[in-house]
C-alpha cells in the first residue's frame, strides 16, 4: 500500500467516528438501539464526499492564483 488519501476520505474513521458517537449517545440514557450503524456510516461518508466535492468546486472558482 504506496498510495495515500487525506483522513475524511476512510470508511474506517467514519464507521469508527459514528461508533464513539452511538456509544456516547447510549451512555446519555437514549435508544438507540434501532440505529443501524452501517448505514448510517454510508450516509456520514456520501455527505462528507459531497461537502468536500463542493469545497473543491468554489474554493477554485474563489481563488485568485492559477494553477500550474
Amino acid at each position: 500500500m504506496t498510495t495515500t488519501k487525506p483522513w475524511y476520505l476512510s470508511r474506517t474513521i467514519w464507521a469508527s467516528v459514528v461508533t464513539v458517537l452511538i456509544g456516547a449517545v447510549g451512555l446519555t440514557g437514549l435508544p438507540v438501539d434501532t440505529i443501524d450503524g452501517s448505514s448510517l456510516t454510508d450516509t456520514v461518508v456520501q455527505a462528507v464526499t459531497a461537502f468536500s466535492g463542493l469545497v473543491a468546486i468554489f474554493g477554485r472558482l474563489w481563488a485568485s492564483k492559477k494553477i500550474g
